[in-house]
């Protein structure tokens, strides 16, 4: 096989250092209670790697990588307690592998499924499934965290609609401003078109 040679100023193009990378944008709106926030994703989300091909996306906008064979990563940090509530991917995979701490998975329409991941532990959700995960350690708790198998935006994520009631329990009105991001609220096998 022919290879290729590439310089170090392109190679810097393919390096995400840990120490510099960025919550997700929409990680940065203070109006959003941080309970109603925890809801929805982990407290921090750091993109590392987007889909590259002049895609972007909320979700990958600041990964210093761009464009890895149609994968984006991300790493998922979560104090003791918290973790994103129930929500499917319409069409990709998501695979956690825990970095740090230790993760409660659980899993179908009311997280009745349930397994914990040590250090270094992965699971994959096929498409469809309801998920959520919960740092269940006494620490900081960090996942990596693998989209494939299409492009993973806000038009890709569904919330259980339970997710929904409790965000409006915090403060009244704040499940629109959810919505206008394009979340919905909608993932249940019961769900009807």
């Amino acid at each position: 096989m022919r290879t290729i040679e590439i310089t170090d100023a392109e190679m810097s193009t393919r390096l995400a250092r840990y120490s510099e990378l960025a919550p997700m944008e929409a990680q940065k709106n203070k109006d959003i209670p941080v309970q109603a926030a925890d809801i929805v994703w982990a407290r921090k989300l750091l993109s590392v790697i987007g889909l590259g091909q002049d895609i972007k996306t909320p979700i990958n906008s600041s990964a210093p990588i761009s464009g890895a064979g149609g994968i984006t990563i991300t790493f998922a940090s979560c104090p003791p307690g918290t973790g994103p509530s129930l929500h499917s991917h319409r069409k990709t995979y998501e695979t956690f592998t825990v970095m740090q701490g230790r993760f409660e998975v659980f899993w179908n329409d009311q997280g009745e499924n349930q397994l914990v991941l040590d250090r270094f532990d992965t699971i994959s959700v096929p498409p469809g499934v309801c998920r959520g995960f919960r740092n269940i350690g006494e620490t900081e708790g960090l996942l990596q965290v693998i989209i494939s198998g299409g492009v993973h935006d806000l038009n890709d994520i569904d919330f259980a609609p339970k997710c929904a009631e409790v965000i409006e329990t915090i403060k009244p009105g704040l499940l629109q401003t959810f919505k206008d991001t394009g979340l919905t609220f909608t993932a249940s096998k019961d769900y009807v078109d």
